[in-house]
């Protein structure tokens, strides 16, 4: 694929400064070559960029190089992903339904549809336009997918689910599997049946391998825009708000709300029945406890305000001089304590 520089300044409401040249990809600085487009969003990169064998640079707003055509944009990390995505390779589904998909009774959906082989779907499913079903996909009973939603290979989402437009769940996922609910009895573990649901909400993108358990009774939610990294659980009664960043290996107790916004970094567990307010922060491998206020930004185990998690940090590095010198101060009052005898 080739586009013009103007052509690639429209997708992303740029202005063109030099020659309207040939674009044939877009990448890093490092592995930028002849007829690449490359992107720099600060002084440093730029200079590197203009010194590389790219075609031509994405730099910011107000930029001025002599060597490169330059493509001005506001934000040119977004930018960047905007054109990625022109260059981006795509897998063409076919449409229509693989004669190895088995299909339960009441199937609804639309001919542009792509459910591919080995998928199993059960009864009274519907599939909204243009869903894309990649091959060995399990989906129950009831459920709803809207539409221009991609499911990738592997993914299971047991009965009475739903999941809204635009949205991907990618390889090996597990979609409203039993909330981990039990009453101790006097010799066993009594299972607490789990009859809730699951509700995925529009533009939502769920990690490889995420496990979202259903709820014990109502709903587990995850609402508009969120983006869920690999290797996220969700407990069962768990809300996430909107736009919300979940990142790799976060676990998450049940019954947790978390606002609009947040984001918890990677490792990140959080116990169950708190609050996390919108726009909070939480730092990796950090342990959440209690709730957490809006616009908090949290670390450490147990979770606290950032800036005293650093100053600990900072201590406990100088914990063995510290040490050190408080064996020499307790000789001192030995001996002090030994002439005074």
């Amino acid at each position: 694929m080739m586009k013009r520089l103007s052509e690639l300044a429209e997708v992303v409401g740029g202005i063109v400064v030099g020659d309207d040249v040939a674009i044939i990809g877009v990448t890093a600085v490092e592995n930028a070559e002849e007829e690449h487009l490359t992107w720099a969003e600060n002084p440093g990169i730029l200079s590197r960029a203009i010194s590389s064998a790219a075609a031509a640079v994405i730099a910011p707003m107000g930029s001025q190089v002599d060597g490169k055509p330059l493509l001005l944009v506001e934000n040119p990390r977004l930018a960047f992903a905007k054109i990625l995505k022109v260059f981006a390779w795509r897998d063409e589904a076919p449409f229509g339904i693989h004669p190895t998909a088995v299909i339960g009774d009441n199937f609804n959906a639309p001919e542009d549809v792509s459910v591919q082989a080995n998928v199993y779907i059960g009864k009274n499913v519907t599939l909204g336009d243009k869903v894309v079903i990649y091959p060995g996909v399990h989906i129950g009973d009831n459920v709803k997918i809207g539409n221009d939603t991609i499911i990738y290979p592997n993914v299971t989402i047991y009965s009475q689910i739903t999941i809204g437009k635009k949205v991907i769940i990618h390889a090996g996922a597990v979609i409203g599997s039993d909330g981990f609910g039990y009453v101790k009895s006097s010799n066993y573990h009594y299972k607490v049946p789990q009859i809730g649901t699951v509700v995925i909400e529009d533009y939502v993108e769920v990690g490889a391998n995420v496990t979202i358990d259903r709820a014990t009774t109502g709903t587990t939610t995850i609402k508009d825009g969120t983006k869920i990294d690999n290797l996220v659980h969700i407990g069962h009664n768990v809300s996430i708000g909107e736009k919300s960043i979940i990142v790799a290996q976060v676990g998450i107790s049940g019954s947790v709300r978390i606002g609009n916004r947040a984001i918890l970094a990677g490792q990140v567990g959080v116990k169950d029945h708190i609050t996390i307010g919108d726009d909070a922060i939480v730092g990796a491998h950090s342990g959440v406890i209690s709730n957490l206020d809006e616009g908090s930004f949290v670390s450490g185990y147990p979770a606290r305000p950032h800036h005293e998690q650093m100053r600990i940090q900072a201590y406990l590095r100088k914990l063995p001089e510290m040490a050190k010198a408080l064996r020499k101060l307790q000789a001192r009052l030995e001996k002090m304590s030994d002439k005074k005898k």
